[in-house]
């Protein structure tokens, strides 16, 4: 049986939605609260159970018979305010699942990111072969997969069987409002400015697709794979979802200080308003960092083949154009 944590998010709810259409039994979790995707809603061979990352009993019992193990679960932030929960839920949360995978003898494929891999590496593409060197002034995002990953790296070390995936931005029109998908959203609004920097692109279909490939590959273990299709910088991917969305392209480059004046007056107003602010320095300054990323070694693994990302790209700004129609 096959347990899939972080079911109702953007990436569990596509791979539990392939794992289904394959015949597998899937044993997904959710938290108390959770809305549970329409695509995953009455599906034969699938079984929910509330747990909550940070509660070990809870999530022993969804191990129960679990012979294979996709752990999803995560909390995605760039918010200060989120430094303390995501800490507890990415990196303890995380280590729960490995000790009760190696507890189960299941073979685990953990969803960790390009983020665990610290800097980009200046004139080149970052491959699995670089390590992590932390930069002057890393997220906390970034610091909670790092660690999360390192209690993976554990686990290999005391016999757990499994990979590790490190996906690059996932996109995909599932996504809605949140996540990846609220830049897209904003940009049919319209902006005017783009980040300096570039970032690698992959569908969300791709990343579950990998990720089962991975997970039949038992005789491939205590290795990591990047995800990720193409490499784009900011201004060519908001210039080309312009054109699909028919609105002009951000014609300015948002520069370093101005970036940290807008973030900056965001925190004011969320200071005043009592809302979240939705531009935050660590946010600020990811979008300047130039990110390139090689995904030779999962295509020359399981010959994987990505979606073009111009389709990815196309269906995204449909979505978002029925959504605002």
């Amino acid at each position: 049986m096959v347990l899939v944590t972080g079911g109702t998010g953007f990436l569990g709810a596509v791979l539990i939605d392939q794992l289904l259409n394959q015949k597998e039994t899937v044993r997904a979790t959710h938290r108390v609260g959770s809305h549970i995707p329409e695509i995953l809603q009455n599906r034969t061979g699938l079984e929910w159970i509330v747990a909550d990352m940070l509660d070990y009993f809870a999530l022993e019992k969804a191990f129960d018979q679990i012979t294979e193990v996709y752990h999803c679960a995560a909390q995605v932030s760039y918010h200060p305010a989120h430094r303390h929960s995501m800490w507890n839920t990415n990196v303890e949360g995380t280590a729960h699942v490995v000790n009760l995978s190696l507890k189960h003898a299941a073979r685990l494929v953990h969803v960790s990111s390009i983020a665990s891999l610290g800097e980009g590496k200046p004139g080149r593409d970052t491959d699995e072969e670089d390590l992590w060197e932390q930069g002057s002034s890393p997220s906390a995002y970034a610091l909670a997969k790092y660690h999360s990953e390192m209690e993976v790296w554990r686990g290999f070390s005391e016999g757990l069987n499994g990979v590790i995936v490190n996906p690059s931005l996932i996109i995909g029109a599932s996504a809605g409002h949140r996540g990846s998908g609220a830049v897209f959203h904003l940009l049919h609004k319209g902006l005017r400015f783009y980040p300096g920097g570039s970032v690698g692109l992959v569908d969300v279909e791709d990343v579950a697709y990998a990720m089962i490939q991975l997970m039949s590959r038992s005789d491939i273990s205590e290795e990591r794979f990047i995800v990720s299709n193409v490499n784009m910088t900011h201004k060519d991917l908001l210039g080309q979802c312009s054109q699909y969305l028919g609105r002009p392209a951000p014609g300015m480059q948002a520069r370093a200080w101005m970036l940290a004046l807008a973030w900056r007056a965001s925190a004011m107003v969320a200071w005043l308003s009592g809302k979240k602010s939705a531009l935050t320095k660590e946010s600020a300054r990811a979008s300047t960092k130039k990110l390139r990323f090689s995904n030779q070694k999962l295509v020359d693994c399981i010959g994987m083949e990505f979606k073009p990302i111009e389709q990815t790209l196309k269906e995204i700004c449909t979505e978002v154009l029925n959504q605002n129609a």
